[in-house]
């Protein structure tokens, strides 16, 4: 039983994070001008073309001061212990 608990836990998918930086800011272009949109986990497929890495503590400070919002599925927000 333990063999096969063992055998499972091996196959499950497990998220590792890329190498710094972990998170990106993703922008839009509104009137010729970048803007800041969402904060996405690095190696999010949604973060746009125009984006700009981050650490953890610029990252945070996003979301939290910022105004920025966190991007629905990739969900740094979590990774980074932010609560909703």
């Amino acid at each position: 039983m333990a063999e096969v608990e063992t055998r499972e836990a091996a196959m499950r998918p497990v998220r590792v994070l890329p190498e710094e930086p972990g998170w990106v800011v993703s922008h839009l272009r509104v009137g010729g001008r970048p803007v800041a949109d969402k904060v996405h986990i690095g190696d999010c497929a949604l973060a746009r073309p125009q984006k700009r890495p981050l650490g953890s503590d610029d990252a945070r400070r996003a979301l939290t001061e910022g105004g920025i919002r966190a991007c629905e599925v990739c969900r740094p927000d979590s990774d980074l212990g932010i609560l909703d």
